[in-house]
């Protein structure tokens, strides 16, 4: 099992941008694939975005699409969700998870085995 820490939360205005990191410790994050939730609250936890292990897929929740990008780069165990365009609707604690493979472009969280503690992005209005 892997162990993830996310870290580049914080307080954002509406139209800002924002790059969260997930950070791999314990395994090889190149073995896995990524991917990014976000749960609001009083709300489920959603998908947001995806990557494949060698970061040549990628997966993105229609709400995101165009104003989000994930990114990898395995020789430093991290993988990347660059925010722009940034909404209020976007505030919630962005969660990053592993799984060996991703088979779906809507991932659920029940794929996915080993996560992080999340941080928590806000985007005033």
């Amino acid at each position: 099992q892997v162990q993830l820490v996310e870290s580049g939360g914080g307080l954002v205005q509406a139209g800002g941008s924002l790059r969260l990191s997930c950070a791999a410790s314990g395994r090889t994050l190149s073995n896995y694939a990524i991917a990014w939730f976000r749960q609001a609250p009083g709300k489920e936890r959603d998908f947001v975005a995806a990557i494949s292990r060698s970061g040549g897929i990628t997966y993105y929740a229609e709400s995101v699409k165009g104003r989000f990008s994930i990114a990898r780069d395995n020789a430093k165990n991290t993988v990347y969700l660059q925010m722009s365009s940034l909404k209020p609707e976007d505030t919630a604690v962005y969660y990053c998870a592993a799984a060996l493979v991703i088979i779906t472009s809507t991932p659920r969280p029940s794929d996915f085995g080993s996560w992080g503690q999340g941080t928590q992005v806000t985007v005033s209005s």
